[in-house]
């Protein structure tokens, strides 16, 4: 399990284990915050083709599906 410290989740990188349409590099590039410090939504960018998804960002925990860092 990837631990992730929801405050510094914004900018991070991470490499799809399976890539996505060809994609295996990606980043945080949005969050947004409830006024108590939860995450209530996550948006991933590939780093070649710029297209963002949204994401649950628990599932960035799961190292069978992602890998902190480019790998």
């Amino acid at each position: 399990m990837n631990q992730i410290n929801p405050n510094k989740l914004l900018k991070s990188k991470w490499t799809a284990i399976k890539p996505i349409n060809k994609e295996k590099h990606f980043m945080v590039n949005e969050v947004e915050f409830d006024e108590e410090g939860n995450v209530l939504a996550c948006t991933i960018e590939a780093v070649m083709s710029k297209r963002s998804m949204p994401i649950q960002w628990q599932e960035l925990k799961d190292i069978r599906i992602w890998q902190q860092g480019w790998k």
